[in-house]
């Protein structure tokens, strides 16, 4: 069965988005109209929410995680002055330094002229996540739109910080990577070949050491073939990013991360302080645990994580806690279990929510750490004895001549 997602008119007047499972698009739709939904348009999950929402139009381009920052940070403050939501949407379009944020504001500007809800303007761009478009439609209902934006605002910066955070820690890494290998691929394809000739002149009595012998072939072997070798090597890659972006990719690959040593740790760290953070920010605005859950479990990056949190829902909806749900999930840490189960207890679940995403941040930051500090000694061991075989296998048979020649110190 496939996941559609599904554009509603409940008999209230309140318009929802819904994933269905079901074979196909026909039967999502017929029993949605038999549940007494009116349904405005259904669309297939691998196409995304934009398609349902736009109605197919060609996708807009993306706003930046920064400019989206500044936005948020800038309307919350003029909605605490008191300024109108269409005047203060008018401004920060002039204002906006981003051609696709200007874009944006002013088919949300139309909407919200021809009567529609700040959180429908949004909502129908496509282009943002549920947990903002949820938050925007608490703040209307409960009538603390300014509120909910601060909060969201706040919610927004962490996440744009940690995600500075993994870039940066990650980035003197990779430069090491690509770094070492380029100097390789010069050795093996410009250095080595080269060398061949030397090595063919050398009168030695002994045959060249095995070291070279191996490294030789290998060399002549990769300048040799380069010309079918590259395209070979560059179609196996665009095909395994292709496959990557399959949900049996994402899949496989994301269960693989997760069994990595360290860094399978970091995900769940990451997920389980991002997931509270969502949750924390959804149920400050109003909406329900079940209604929570539903939003920001969509906020979970990991497609194995998110399998497993897949029954956690049905299983609030049939009345079980909050906390014995997750537990089932099998995924969450002990620590994060306790202290939500606490905070259900005691009527502080959104507090104790907000301590669980602050604490796995710093053990996220741990681990992070942790991560890089291996990944470089581990990079550049493995490429200096890349390096140092090679240096052998063009010293060594030099050495080898030097050794067994005139000058040897034999009598």
């Amino acid at each position: 069965m496939a996941e559609f997602i599904c554009r509603l008119g409940t008999s209230s007047g309140e318009v929802m988005t819904r994933i269905v499972e079901a074979t196909a698009a026909g039967e999502a739709r017929a029993r949605l109209e038999s549940e007494g939904f009116r349904v405005f348009a259904v669309s297939n999950a691998e196409r995304g929410l934009s398609a349902v929402l736009t109605g197919g139009v060609g996708r807009k381009a993306r706003v930046k995680a920064g400019d989206f920052l500044l936005f948020n940070q800038q309307l919350s403050a003029l909605l605490r002055a008191g300024i109108p939501v269409l005047q203060s949407i008018n401004l920060l379009k002039n204002r906006s330094g981003s051609s696709s944020l200007r874009s944006v504001l002013a088919d949300v500007e139309e909407k919200i002229k021809s009567g529609v809800p700040l959180s429908e303007a949004f909502e129908a761009q496509g282009l943002f996540p549920k947990i903002y478009t949820a938050s925007l439609l608490a703040g209307e209902s409960s009538g603390s739109l300014d509120n909910v934006l601060s909060r969201y605002v706040e919610y927004l910066k962490r996440n744009v910080g940690v995600a500075r955070k993994l870039r940066g820690a990650l980035a003197y890494p990779l430069f090491l990577l690509l770094a070492a290998s380029f100097m390789v691929a010069f050795l093996t394809l410009y250095i080595v070949p080269r060398m061949s000739d030397l090595f063919k002149g050398l009168s030695t009595n002994k045959g060249l050491p095995t070291v070279t012998v191996v490294v030789l072939g290998f060399s002549n072997f990769i300048s040799g073939n380069i010309f079918w070798l590259l395209p070979l090597v560059l179609v196996l890659i665009f095909s395994l990013v292709i496959w990557l972006r399959t949900p049996n990719g994402k899949l496989i690959l994301h269960s693989f991360l997760l069994r990595l040593p360290i860094a399978g740790n970091l995900i769940k760290q990451m997920t389980t302080a991002h997931l509270a953070r969502s949750l924390s920010t959804l149920i400050s605005g109003g909406i329900t645990v079940p209604d929570a859950w539903d939003i920001a479990s969509e906020s979970i990056t990991n497609m194995e994580l998110r399998r497993r949190s897949q029954s956690v829902l049905p299983m609030i909806r049939e009345g079980r806690g909050f906390t014995e749900a997750l537990d089932k999930a099998n995924w969450l840490p002990e620590l994060a279990l306790d202290m939500i189960g606490i905070g259900e207890k005691s009527g502080s679940l959104r507090e104790m929510l907000d301590e669980v995403a602050n604490f796995y941040d710093a053990e996220a930051e741990v681990r992070l750490e942790q991560l890089t500090s291996l990944l470089e000694p581990v990079i550049l061991v493995f490429m200096a004895g890349i390096v140092i075989t090679i240096l052998l296998a063009i010293y060594l048979p030099i050495i080898q001549t030097i050794s067994s020649g005139p000058f040897s110190g034999k009598r």
